[in-house]
């Protein structure tokens, strides 16, 4: 061998070695349809960009179905590095102890900068432990706020409302004399429950609503709500809104059909809508009741979040690491915002959108990330309760008997509380 072919054996044995030594990690996720292709985007943006490491993202199906899945593979050994888990099951992930690894520390670990007040004010702490250290990192991420039909509110010649006095008295029934179901809602634990308890500042869960420890109990079945429940009630009974069931899909077809007038969804809709409506539309905050409080608050995240697992190695955690990095950098943030509708979830991410103009082409873009910034009060982090995902079903069934009549408000509410509790207390003696 002359000791040129010795010199291109050995670069050729580097470069081979360098292609070897690439990191891959897993990233399962519940992502389907055009955002399940974003995510694939994403991904391959990230492996594009640098070539130590690669990540594959799996969708493993619905957000119970990936949250089942993940929990079974980290029983058998198995889990990926990243997997997505909404906001119902976060308390189930969080309160595995050494199931994930704080992505506050993963980052800081592996040496990039972090810090908490770099998020947006609603973002920072749904996905944080009582300390306010950030476990999971905050993904698909959005508010409920109210859209209306343009059309709708010139044919009435209202407004939308601010308060729910206002809807009551005078913006739904000029909506109904315009011939318009004035209003419907998609998701009532999410909608009429959790974010009502936030944006009135009130308190929905002993133990600081949860963060202080497992052993809490729900506070769901106090006045303001059910006179919220009961409110509601009427006004479908007497035209002044619509209910199409527990579906999403079933209350926010109407709206985009144009026979109801205003929806409250999901600030991550707006991508959607402007697919599907063929009406000029925008959106405004979440009303809240001036009989409850003067001085609405701010309301927290729903969505899901992106939590890196446990029993990896120190090369996989830095790639994991790597990856949280970039899929939080402006740019990524703003093309995920853009193309999806879900709020940016850090401040400079949300600069850069207001500097290209996107909410002066889109105002209703924006609204979500207007009430996530709203000033804060003492109930508006979220909620960390166990087994959520069974007491959102409790609350499903029983204010679907208060909307067909086959309970009051007022038994509802206390089923819904003995219920919850009873969940609770199980879930607290598997913490023991």
């Amino acid at each position: 061998m002359t000791a040129r072919t010795f010199a291109l054996g050995a670069a050729l044995s580097f470069v081979a070695g360098a292609a070897f030594a690439e990191t891959e990690i897993t990233w399962w996720h519940a992502m389907s349809g055009q955002l399940g292709e974003t995510v694939n985007q994403i991904a391959a943006d990230f492996n594009a960009s640098q070539d130590e490491y690669s990540i594959v993202p799996v969708f493993k199906g619905t957000y119970e179905e990936t949250l089942t899945a993940g929990i079974a593979a980290f029983r058998a050994g198995e889990q990926p590095n990243i997997m997505q888990v909404f906001d119902a099951g976060a308390a189930t992930v969080i309160a595995a102890q050494g199931a994930t690894v704080p992505v506050q520390d993963l980052l800081s670990d592996n040496g990039y900068d972090f810090d908490i007040n770099d998020y947006i004010a609603g973002v920072r702490y749904f996905y944080a432990d009582a300390d306010g250290k950030m476990i999971g990192m905050p993904f698909n991420s959005s508010t409920p706020i109210l859209y209306y039909n343009q059309d709708a509110l010139d044919a009435a010649g209202v407004t939308a409302p601010v308060t729910w006095e206002e809807f009551q008295t005078v913006t739904a029934p000029a909506l109904k004399d315009a011939g318009y179901t004035p209003l419907s809602q998609s998701h009532m634990p999410w909608i009429f429950t959790e974010n009502f308890f936030s944006r009135h500042n009130l308190q929905f869960a002993t133990n600081n609503n949860g963060y202080d420890g497992a052993d809490a109990q729900i506070l769901i079945n106090q006045p303001e709500i059910r006179d919220h429940f009961t409110a509601f009630k009427g006004w479908v009974d007497t035209g002044l809104a619509g209910y199409y069931g527990t579906g999403w899909g079933d209350n926010a077809t109407p709206f985009e059909n144009g026979e109801v007038a205003m929806w409250l969804g999901s600030s991550g809709s707006f991508g959607g809508l402007v697919q599907k409506v063929d009406f000029p539309f925008s959106a405004t905050l979440l009303p809240y009741w001036e009989g409850v409080t003067t001085q609405p608050t701010q309301t927290f995240i729903g969505g899901a979040a992106l939590f890196a697992m446990s029993g990896k190695s120190a090369e996989e955690n830095a790639a994991t690491a790597a990856f949280f990095s970039f899929l939080t950098s402006e740019d990524v943030q703003y093309q995920w915002h853009q193309s999806t509708g879900y709020v940016p979830i850090t401040n400079a991410a949300y600069d850069t959108a207001k500097a290209d103009g996107h909410y002066d082409r889109f105002p209703a873009a924006e609204v979500g990330i207007q009430q996530l910034s709203l000033e804060a009060g003492e109930w508006t982090r979220g909620y960390r309760m166990g087994f959520y995902v069974q007491i959102r079903d409790v609350m499903n069934r029983e204010y679907g008997r208060i909307m067909t009549g086959e309970t009051s408000v007022e038994d509802a509410f206390a089923n819904i509380e003995t219920e919850a509790n009873a969940l609770l207390a199980r879930f607290a003696q598997t913490q023991n």
